[in-house]
C-alpha cells in the first residue's frame, strides 16, 4: 500500500488573481507550479502546518481561513491528501526563500502553467469556485 502524504495548500486572492509558486529546479516535481504550502506533520493541525510552510517558504503570514478543496491523488509511490484553506495574506513582501518563483494569475490562465497531476484537480476546482 502506498505511503499517504497529507499535504495543506493555501488559496490567497489578490484583485481577483491568485498566488501560485514554482518548485526549485532540485525539488521533487522540479519547476512545476503549485498553490503554495506543504506537507502536515505528525501532530500538526491542517492550519499549523500551512501557516509555518508559508513562512519557512515565503517569509509570509496568513490567516488561515475555510478549507474549500479537497482532493486525492496517487502517483507511484505516494497517495496525497490534498486540502486547499483560502487564506489572507496578512504580513510580509514574498521572498523565494524556499520557492523558485511565484505569480498572480487569474483563474482563467492558470491553463499556461504546468502543475503538478494533484494540483491540476485543485485548478479545475478553483475555476468551478470562480464562475
Amino acid at each position: 500500500m502506498p505511503h499517504r502524504i497529507r499535504v495543506v495548500a493555501a488559496m490567497i486572492e489578490r484583485d481577483g488573481k491568485y498566488l501560485i509558486t514554482q518548485r526549485r529546479p532540485t525539488a521533487t516535481l522540479p519547476l512545476l507550479w503549485e498553490f503554495p504550502g506543504g506537507r502536515v506533520e505528525e501532530g500538526e493541525s491542517d492550519e499549523t502546518a500551512l501557516a509555518r510552510e508559508l513562512k519557512e517558504e515565503m517569509e509570509i503570514d496568513v490567516d488561515v481561513g475555510d478549507r474549500v478543496i479537497h482532493v486525492q491523488h496517487s502517483y507511484p509511490h505516494y497517495d496525497i491528501d490534498f486540502r486547499v484553506y483560502r487564506c489572507k495574506l496578512t504580513q510580509g513582501d514574498i521572498n523565494h526563500k524556499k520557492v523558485h518563483d511565484h505569480r498572480w494569475v487569474s483563474p482563467q490562465d492558470m491553463d499556461q502553467y504546468e502543475f503538478p497531476a494533484a494540483d491540476e484537480k485543485t485548478v479545475a476546482q478553483l475555476l468551478d469556485l470562480t464562475h
